[in-house]
């Protein structure tokens, strides 16, 4: 603002005239517009070094040759050069291209939305397993590859690991987007970051830092917010053409003037103009604008945009091929199906299932409570609760004993199952749980990742 209203064109203009004139005031301005230049046009300066040394000269370069020339040629003036000053066109210049950056850099940091979520996957510390047998708390980011961890019960998963010892039900849904629990046991390979469901395990850990899963996908994400979409790079190929123009149309105004008898200061004045003016602030604000408002946009409509560059690719889809899980899915498990094999209605079977489940940390368990409450319909409390992993749970609800077991439950216990209901959800992939009351089978239930709506 002091710059401007110091400004002789700007008071001109406004119709003060001279009334805010003063001895020294040109020093002032350019004391204050040096400020700015220095301070404010830093991200330019040091951009043109960094073009300048990849031999790729783009939209830096253009605003650091504007913003100097202006710069110098008014400080020639302030100290007995014979001409105009364009100390206000260098701080509005300057003013303007980093509002264009910060409005951009705005819009892409939404997205390290996903980034700190990735992030905060990690635990902070684990239990690490002495040779004897005890336990001690670690920093995670102190373990190494050959140790072994305790993980318990609802823990997360501290590094990429094999499981020594142990067998429990593993919820990896945030980095894989699958929401149906993974059946770990020994010898399986279990991701960093992932849940563990209903007992305690003991991995031994394969890969740290940098090596692991999320850390790879971290760096994937951190790479598709900062690549640069194709109106960023027309931008700058714009930028190259305007710098050469600048330049040459700078030294052609010199020239002719000069060959047409003008002085040497008249002269320059000229070509300083054309070399300032070549720089538009619209170049600088465009881009940044259409990334922000397209993010924003996108965003209202539920559209995180990571690659801005595949986003203008998007135009020229013929199809679109989806993952369900997590994305046309809500990527937690529901009750979709009842089927009654016996003698109970389809309430009283979700009563009864809801009522043993209660007891348990289990997805499957967790998605048929939510099935029956969702149903408003309410269930007892159980007596006796146990839980077999990888075989499913009991307990004893209003005298009578009620399991719900896997299908290789009933293949050991020889139950067989003649309905095509049941064998259609199998074949869709869906996870069946079935309901035996006193070793009677009375129904089978289906489950599977609701769909969003």
């Amino acid at each position: 603002m002091p710059v401007l209203a110091l400004s002789p064109l700007i008071q001109s203009s406004l119709g003060f005239g001279e009334k805010l004139a003063f001895p020294g005031d040109r020093l002032v301005q350019a004391v204050f517009a040096t400020t700015i230049y220095l301070y404010g046009g830093r991200p330019f300066l040091r951009g043109v070094a960094d073009e300048l040394r990849r031999r790729q000269p783009g939209m830096m370069t253009l605003i650091a040759l504007a913003i100097t020339v202006a710069w110098g040629y008014s400080v020639l003036v302030v100290l007995g050069l014979h001409g105009e000053v364009f100390f206000w066109e260098l701080a509005t210049l300057i003013d303007i291209m980093l509002l264009g950056h910060w409005i951009e850099m705005k819009s892409v940091l939404g997205a390290s939305a996903a980034l700190e979520s990735l992030v905060r996957l990690m635990p902070a510390e684990a239990h690490l397993v002495a040779v004897d047998g005890s336990t001690r708390d670690v920093p995670v980011a102190q373990l190494k590859r050959g140790d072994r961890v305790l993980v318990k019960p609802g823990e997360k998963i501290p590094a990429d690991a094999i499981v020594v010892a142990g067998q429990t039900p593993v919820n990896e849904a945030l980095l894989t987007g699958e929401s149906k629990p993974v059946e770990k046991s020994e010898g399986s390979a279990v991701i960093g970051g992932a849940v563990n469901g209903e007992a305690a395990i003991t991995v031994e850990v394969q890969k740290t830092g940098d090596e692991t899963y999320l850390a790879q996908v971290i760096t994937m994400v951190r790479q598709a917010q900062e690549s640069r979409s194709r109106s960023q790079d027309l931008a700058n190929r714009a930028a190259v053409w305007l710098t050469v123009i600048a330049l040459a149309g700078g030294a052609v105004t010199m020239v002719a003037w000069l060959t047409v008898g003008a002085s040497v200061p008249f002269a320059l004045a000229r070509t300083v103009t054309v070399m300032v003016i070549t720089c538009p602030h619209a170049l600088g604000l465009a881009v940044p604008l259409v990334v922000a408002v397209s993010t924003a946009v996108s965003a209202g409509h539920g559209l995180l945009i990571r690659d801005r560059s595949a986003f203008e690719r998007a135009r020229a889809l013929d199809a679109i091929v989806f993952d369900k899980t997590g994305t046309l899915t809500e990527g937690r498990f529901g009750v979709t199906d009842v089927v009654p094999l016996g003698t109970l209605s389809e309430k009283d079977v979700l009563r009864l299932a809801a009522s043993v489940e209660s007891q348990s940390e289990h997805l499957i368990a967790a998605g048929i409570v939510r099935g029956a409450r969702e149903r408003e319909i309410s269930f007892p409390p159980p007596a006796g609760f146990r839980a077999n992993p990888g075989k499913g749970a009991e307990s004893t609800v209003e005298g009578a004993r009620v399991r719900l077991v896997s299908p290789g439950v009933l293949e050991t216990e020889r139950i067989t199952v003649n309905d095509a209901r049941v064998r259609e959800w199998a074949t869709q992939g869906k996870t069946l749980v079935y309901v035996l009351v006193d070793d009677r089978l009375e129904a089978a239930i289906a489950l599977a990742d609701i769909i969003r709506p």
